[in-house]
């Protein structure tokens, strides 16, 4: 890849990294509508998951780079937010057709540096598609209301209008969808864009970038910044930036809401997760081993939505559990881009942080039925097996509620199962997770499910569905320490959040009407 696509740089700057890495290309910011190195001498490794080798590194922005991406945002604000709602949805439209001629590309870029398996990177990008496409209708979610006559020659309507400067901090476990969940709303609102991705996988933002700027988008509404805690503190205080939209973890979210809303920021901050799957005894087994294992492991696990606590009334568990097992030995392990199920974890960090927690719920007591850290990876070679981020699916049993694989969010491919003795006690357990991300149940009693799902105390529910992620017309988010803000990602919560209102209350005198009358306005 050249410097002119703007995904690396063949010169990189000095590196806090070590020496080997000033060998490595360089992944710029993109600021109005170019690639730059930007002003700083600090830089990030990125790895490929699959052999764990260092590939390019990535610029770590600087307060002045801060400054620089969102100054360009800020000049190219007026223009863009008077540019029609037909030129605008124009070139939302070509971003479509460009984003769906060269999805594949991308699923590729996703797959070398997160290390999701190439079909699952595709899944993604054709998700955050579907936000793309409910971008190109937005004429109609923005419009007002009009009251004529509301007294006597006045008319009353109201009106939407968008922001400003808009900044989104996104993870590292998509790269491409959870931008995706925000921008194109973002700009068809009229608004101008500064997203930071995650240092860990940043190439999917540039060559985004990339394609906007192909669409024919004015440079300077969409930027993106790499950086680290120095970029996000400087978008979360500056005066320019109008708003934060983040999804991460639970206390980062928390700390992007309480520091952006300080500033007098609209924030939407998503936070973790601990997904449950509640299965009751009337519920086909085969349909909910599948979804256990699908959600469970999917993605390796990298999933706010993943299903990691697995709530099994008690006289199905064992039966369950074994058909979990015979899936659980059918899949292959392995680099992403040789048709394996499930790839590595993202860092060799975070693949030792969640092999602790596995370490630690032996200690506790839980029971092993699988072993993913005894897995055998489908890797390039020999080096590739041994130096990849592998870590294979792990499923305990007879889990404690008070166990630290119960208690937090694992973020990998660790399935949970807490044995239940109804579906009282299982509701009343998932009711009392301090998260209220995503839910499932299965069962064939309609009657449960409608009562599950209004007593539930969780956002994004599915039945008979392991994953309920809401299509882009409806709105995504949770409750309690999964969601800090009032504001859900995209559907009509979306255009709301980036927009706001006006009220017009209107007069057009007639030649004959005139005086002077200082009391209160009163309908007539």
């Amino acid at each position: 890849m050249t410097s002119e696509e703007g995904f690396v740089t063949t010169t990189t700057a000095s590196t806090t990294a070590d020496a080997g890495a000033l060998d490595l290309p360089l992944v710029p910011h993109w600021i109005s509508g170019a690639a730059t190195n930007g002003s700083s001498d600090r830089a990030a490794d990125v790895y490929d998951p699959a052999t764990g080798k260092r590939t390019k590194t990535v610029a770590l922005a600087s307060p002045q780079d801060v400054d620089a991406a969102v100054a360009a945002a800020k000049a190219a604000f007026p223009a863009w937010r008077d540019t029609s709602l037909a030129r605008r949805t124009t070139i939302l439209f070509k971003f479509r057709q460009l984003l769906d001629e060269r999805k594949g590309e991308l699923a590729e870029i996703i797959t070398s540096e997160h290390g999701k398996v190439v079909s699952d990177a595709l899944g993604e990008v054709s998700r955050g598609q579907e936000v793309v496409e409910l971008a190109c209708g937005i004429n109609h979610l923005v419009k007002g209301a009009f009251t004529e006559n509301a007294s006597t020659k006045i008319d009353v309507y109201s009106i939407r209008q968008p922001l400003g400067v808009v900044s989104i901090i996104s993870p590292f476990n998509f790269p491409a969808m959870v931008p995706m969940w925000f921008f194109p709303v973002a700009i068809a609102a009229g608004n101008t864009v500064v997203l930071k991705p995650s240092e860990k996988d940043p190439s999917a933002a540039n060559f985004i970038a990339r394609l906007w700027k192909d669409a024919g988008l004015p440079d300077g509404v969409f930027n993106v910044l790499h950086g680290d805690k120095v970029a996000v503190d400087g978008l979360l205080t500056h005066p320019d930036v109008a708003s934060v939209s983040f999804v991460g973890s639970t206390p980062i979210a928390k700390y992007v809401y309480e520091t952006g809303t300080a500033h007098g920021k609209r924030v939407q901050a998503l936070g973790g997760a601990k997904n449950h799957m509640l299965v009751l005894p009337d519920a086909d087994l085969d349909l909910a081993a599948d979804a256990a294992v699908n959600a469970g492991f999917g993605s390796a696990g990298e999933r706010c939505m993943a299903v990691s606590a697995l709530v099994a009334v008690d006289s199905v568990a064992d039966e369950l559990i074994a058909k979990i097992k015979e899936r659980v030995a059918t899949l292959r392990t392995g680099d992403g881009r040789r048709g394996c199920d499930m790839g590595p974890l993202v860092t060799g960090a975070h693949r030792d942080k969640v092999t602790g927690y596995v370490d630690a719920g032996v200690t506790e007591g839980a029971e092993l039925v699988i072993d993913g850290r005894e897995v055998v990876p489908d890797a390039q070679d020999d080096e590739a097996a041994a130096d990849g981020f592998w870590l294979g699916p792990t499923l305990f049993d007879k889990v404690g509620t008070d166990m630290s694989i119960y208690t937090d969010e694992i973020f990998g491919p660790v399935l949970s199962v807490v044995r239940v003795e109804s579906y009282a006690e299982g509701l009343d357990l998932i009711n009392a997770n301090k998260y209220g991300n995503g839910v499932a149940i299965f069962t064939n009693d309609g009657g449960a499910a409608r009562k599950f799902r209004n007593e539930v105390q969780v956002g994004m529910i599915g039945i008979n569905v392991p994953v309920p992620v809401p299509v882009a017309y409806f709105s995504f988010g949770g409750w309690k320490q999964s969601l800090f803000g009032d504001t859900h990602a995209h559907g009509v919560e979306g255009v709301h959040f980036f927009t706001r209102g006006k009220v017009v209350t209107e007069r057009w005198l007639d030649p004959s009407h005139g005086g002077l009358n200082l009391g209160f306005p009163q309908n007539d």
